[in-house]
């Protein structure tokens, strides 16, 4: 717990991460809290994704990495439970649009229409496409779903990286009123090149350069 009396949602050590020898998140430590909300920038190549990625639990790492007091390695699934993610890339996920609706809503113990209704204000008509494997919407589509999905768990801790990339405008504009709105009480972390676009949303700013923390401001 934070001496604001919020916890501690993300706890991360001396956390290195390395490909081939190279180093691409080098001995970083950070603390991130609920109720915060985080603006992560930086330039490609920073360690901004690799980073999401270790809290997902995706990639093993050196260091001490703590989600929700769980380990991401050895604690994955439960932790997920909890964590909304919305990626920079869609995955090539081949299974059907009603079966990921039928998977989300199974997992939070949430209803499908919750889903559909947050896709539906971002302009997705998702009854048209659930016979459709997601793999075969359009760019647009599939952020709107993922988006839907990662908000409509209700998480405690919601990562996105680059999440309006593909909206539309109007889309977009819905998307960070949702935002604006969001539970008090969660962590977001938004990983953007456009500090612009989110800037009205943050109460803090880091920045990463070659896998380190070069800027930690609460605003």
């Amino acid at each position: 717990m934070t001496d604001s009396g919020k916890d501690v949602l993300i706890n991360a050590r001396g956390l290195t991460k390395a490909f081939n020898k190279t180093e691409v998140l080098r001995d970083l430590s950070v603390e991130w809290s609920a109720g915060e909300r985080i603006a992560l920038i930086g330039q490609n190549g920073a360690g901004k994704t690799t980073l999401i990625r270790c809290i997902l639990g995706q990639y093993t790492y050196d260091g001490t990495l703590e989600i929700l007091n769980r380990n991401p390695r050895r604690e994955r699934v439960e932790i997920l439970k909890e964590v909304g993610f919305v990626p920079q890339i869609p995955p090539p996920l081949k299974i059907t649009v009603k079966e990921m609706l039928n998977f989300f809503s199974e997992l939070s113990h949430i209803p499908k229409q919750h889903f559909v209704d947050i896709a539906e204000k971002l302009g997705l008509q998702i009854g048209n496409s659930l016979s459709k494997p997601f793999v075969a919407l359009s760019g647009g589509m599939k952020q709107k779903l993922l988006v839907s999905f990662a908000l409509g768990k209700k998480p405690k801790i919601l990562l996105m990286d680059e999440p309006s990339a593909n909206l539309d405008p109007s889309a977009r504009e819905i998307f960070f009123d949702f935002l604006g709105s969001y539970n008090e009480e969660a962590l977001l972390v938004l990983s953007s090149h456009r500090m612009a676009e989110i800037s009205g949303l943050v109460n803090r700013v880091v920045e990463m350069d070659f896998g380190e923390i070069v800027v930690d401001k609460t605003l």
